[in-house]
């Protein structure tokens, strides 16, 4: 059983630290091409390759979904969090994207409450304002840098979570690759939709033109290694247990913090390392009161 555990830890490290270095591969293409196109380019591989895999695997039939309004939420709430995020990073730093982004599992805990009807605690209470303290102390130098933009992250950890709720919602009405499958063909043409309306509209900086062969390529290793990612923190999962894998997801700050410095010049300042130093304590003191919560139930 320790073994598994072990084992689990470093297929979940392994899957959080290549989500990061696809999120470093996003924001290499900041100028190369609009973040609208980016996504809607890198969601579109990830519909069709994934719909593919989900043919061969599981037949034509399984392309349909026993709840499709549950799928349609999924992926409306994916493709608002990845356009948001994707326009983060071009524009901020990518460690203190990510450490804003980090106040997700905060907020999940505390919707959960008017969204699934489940007790929201008082120590879900406490975290939650704690994290948006640290948000605020990240924030302040950003909102004074790039403006109102600095709030993007924010944005995208909102419909995140809302995207957590509904993968609850959604647990155990299909297999792994279908629900990976099902949010990517929804989120896709959100995306796209996206992506032409606002170079018909004429909006500076989102004319879509043809991107250069590595901007596609880079899409593609952005879709590949998300979806490597998902499959190593789902064995994780399968093998440790979600709770036991939740602080292995804090590991992507490091990986981005490093990848900032070495290709970005981005070095995180000190507002951002106790800002995040905040959010992770949270999040932190949020999943050990879940164990400890949980324990008695589990033990009867």
């Amino acid at each position: 059983m320790q073994h598994d555990e072990r084992a689990g830890m470093l297929y979940a490290l392994a899957g959080f630290s290549i989500l990061s270095v696809g999120d470093a591969v996003v924001k290499s293409m900041a100028g190369d091409w609009p973040v609208t196109a980016v996504a809607a380019l890198r969601f579109a591989i990830g519909a069709i390759v994934l719909s593919a895999l989900l043919v061969v695997r599981q037949g034509p039939r399984s392309l349909m979904p026993d709840h499709p309004w549950l799928q349609i939420g999924r992926g409306i709430c994916l493709a608002f969090s990845s356009l948001a995020f994707f326009a983060a990073i071009f524009i901020m730093p990518l460690a203190e994207t990510m450490a804003i982004t980090f106040v997700s599992p905060v907020l999940t805990a505390l919707l959960s409450g008017p969204l699934l009807g489940e007790r929201v605690r008082p120590a879900v209470w406490f975290a939650s304002l704690a994290a948006l303290g640290g948000v605020s102390i990240i924030l302040r130098p950003n909102l004074a840098e790039v403006g109102w933009p600095a709030v993007l992250p924010l944005i995208a950890a909102i419909f995140f979570s809302l995207m957590i709720i509904l993968n609850r919602a959604s647990a155990g009405k299909g297999s792994a690759l279908s629900m990976q499958a099902y949010i990517a063909v929804v989120s896709a043409p959100i995306l796209i939709v996206a992506a032409f309306g606002a170079d018909w509209a004429g909006i500076d900086g989102f004319e879509i033109g043809m991107p250069d062969w590595s901007v596609v390529i880079r899409c593609a290793i952005v879709a590949a290694t998300a979806s490597t990612a998902h499959w190593l923190t789902y064995i994780g999962t399968t093998k440790a247990g979600a709770a036991q894998i939740a602080p292995a997801s804090y590991v992507q700050i490091l990986v981005a913090s490093v990848l900032g410095w070495l290709f970005f010049d981005d070095v995180p300042d000190i507002l951002t390392v106790v800002g995040a130093a905040i959010i992770i304590g949270a999040g932190l003191y949020l999943w050990r009161d879940s164990r400890k919560t949980a324990s008695p139930a589990t033990s009867v």
